[in-house]
């Protein structure tokens, strides 16, 4: 079998685990790896399916730990008892869905330009999609549009945040493999 072909989906998967677990470590809130491991691994599998299960299965485990270990210490009574999804995952998961089809339509050619338009659209997808939903699953907010755009206006200091995590962490996976291309030709696509 070809050896290009084993090791270069084994080394996203595992940039993506280690990007995705970088989230049990402390951080500003929204400063996280989401919107870059969706659009890494929409962008380097061959294998779309790749694409989806690889992201998705990292995101969940990490979700898995942050809610039943840190989240259910730190805040008791929002997080009771065991979750395999988290109250959020009605929003966040769809987010992340299309941020992996944004990858795979933008990504087809990654070049420093497409990535940082990705990012930035990833960034305004998450906002988005997570504040309606937090509208909308809230009863902090009305269910009308003064609501969504209340729900707008609060996630905006979270957004900068979303943001710059969503430009760091894709310059330091697409870089990084970048450099890992480089010293192993055999990582490289045909």
């Amino acid at each position: 079998m070809n050896r290009k072909i084993e090791l270069r989906p084994g080394i996203i998967s595992l940039m993506i685990i280690a990007a995705a677990l970088s989230r049990l470590l402390p951080h500003p809130y929204n400063f996280t790896p989401i919107g870059a491991i969706g659009l890494f691994g929409a962008a380097h599998f061959s294998k779309k399916y790749l694409a989806v299960l690889i992201p998705f299965a990292a995101l969940w485990a990490s979700d898995l730990i942050l809610n039943n270990v840190v989240y259910a210490q730190l805040y008791p009574s929002y997080y009771k008892g065991w979750a395999w999804f988290g109250q959020t995952a009605l929003y966040v998961y769809p987010a992340f869905a299309l941020i992996i089809g944004l990858g795979m339509v933008a990504l087809k050619k990654v070049k420093p330009g497409n990535i940082l338009a990705a990012s930035l659209g990833a960034s305004v997808l998450f906002f988005l999609i997570t504040n309606a939903g937090a509208c909308f699953s809230s009863p902090q907010y009305p269910n009308s549009f003064s609501g969504l755009m209340a729900a707008y206006t609060a996630g905006i200091p979270f957004f900068w945040n979303t943001l710059a995590g969503d430009l760091f962490f894709s310059a330091v996976l697409f870089g990084t493999f970048e450099l890992i291309q480089r010293r192993v030709p055999q990582l490289q696509a045909n």
